[in-house]
């Protein structure tokens, strides 16, 4: 029902600034073709929003699963090996439309240049890919501590979206409901809800991960010394080491050069972490007051 509602939305915005448009280009901000050329654009921003939710809601725990069945019972097919690696894909073009589409519905944020989509993509690619595998392979090791482990980073998630005192949704069960939420994400993947400097939260976020993906590694040197013989472990330790090294790479190189607020004045553009970008904390009125559409 939401998907329907926002493709409705956009397709009755988009038909009416197609239809209605004047022939002048240089249509000011209070004209309504520009008005509803702005709700278009807001109504497609929540539709990728919403995508990332089922993304990380639907796609990540059954590829997760599909990766750990893989391990556990082997016999792996063609089929599986490509399924796998559109999900993948998937997840993090999932995020990137949804930055895309978010910057375009904020009037005071620059658009990402085709490098910066590029070098966002990868590296959402490169550290989501490697911490479902290090999720996996602590899976495979214990289902028990995998739970557990899961459910304390949800915690974490959850009580950081409590602390950033979000309010994007009309009635408080219904935020409550959009902070847990976010809390899943955050287990995978990092997602800033208010559009603030990032800079201590995601390095604080990475660091975590980096620690938690060499210390799985470490018990299975400890714990079972056997599965380090085999061959889809070496194979996928050297993926998630990899694919982790380079992300983070990516994640820097990224913020440092290809970041649009790079490229804005200070006085302008604040800095924007990953995610959902708010506007600046000065606005006490507009879109990120209540981010879905009423």
């Amino acid at each position: 029902c939401p998907f329907l509602n926002r493709y409705w939305f956009a397709l009755k915005y988009g038909s009416q600034v197609a239809f209605k448009q004047t022939s002048s280009r240089d249509a000011s901000e209070a004209d309504p073709s520009s008005l509803m050329q702005k709700q278009a654009i807001d109504a497609v921003t929540d539709i990728n929003m919403l995508r990332v939710f089922k993304t990380f809601l639907e796609t990540t725990p059954q590829l997760f699963l599909q990766i750990y069945i893989l391990m556990e019972h082997g016999k792996p097919h063609f089929y599986q090996y490509a399924a796998i690696i559109m999900s993948f894909c998937g997840i993090s073009l999932s995020m990137v439309d949804f930055q895309i589409s978010l910057r375009k519905s904020l009037p005071d944020k620059d658009e990402l240049h085709v490098l910066s989509k590029l070098l966002y993509l990868f590296y959402k690619l490169l550290t989501i890919t490697s911490w479902i595998l290090s999720i996996s392979l602590i899976t495979l090791l214990s289902v028990r501590i995998s739970v557990i482990l899961l459910i304390f980073l949800w915690i974490c998630g959850f009580t950081w979206t409590l602390k950033q005192h979000t309010t994007f949704c009309k009635s408080k069960k219904m935020e409550y409901l959009y902070r847990a939420v976010v809390g899943i994400i955050l287990v995978f993947s990092f997602f800033n809800i208010k559009g603030r400097r990032t800079k201590v939260c995601i390095s604080i976020y990475y660091v975590t991960h980096t620690v938690i993906t060499l210390g799985i590694l470490f018990v299975y040197m400890f714990w079972k010394p056997s599965i380090i013989k085999e061959m889809y472990f070496t194979v996928v330790s050297i993926l998630t080491i990899s694919s982790l090294v380079l992300g983070i790479i990516l994640l820097v190189v990224y913020y440092s050069c290809f970041h649009p607020t790079t490229y804005c004045r200070p006085q302008v553009c604040s800095d924007e972490g990953d995610g959902v970008a708010g506007q600046k904390d000065r606005v006490k009125t507009g879109r990120f007051q209540n981010f879905l559409m009423q």
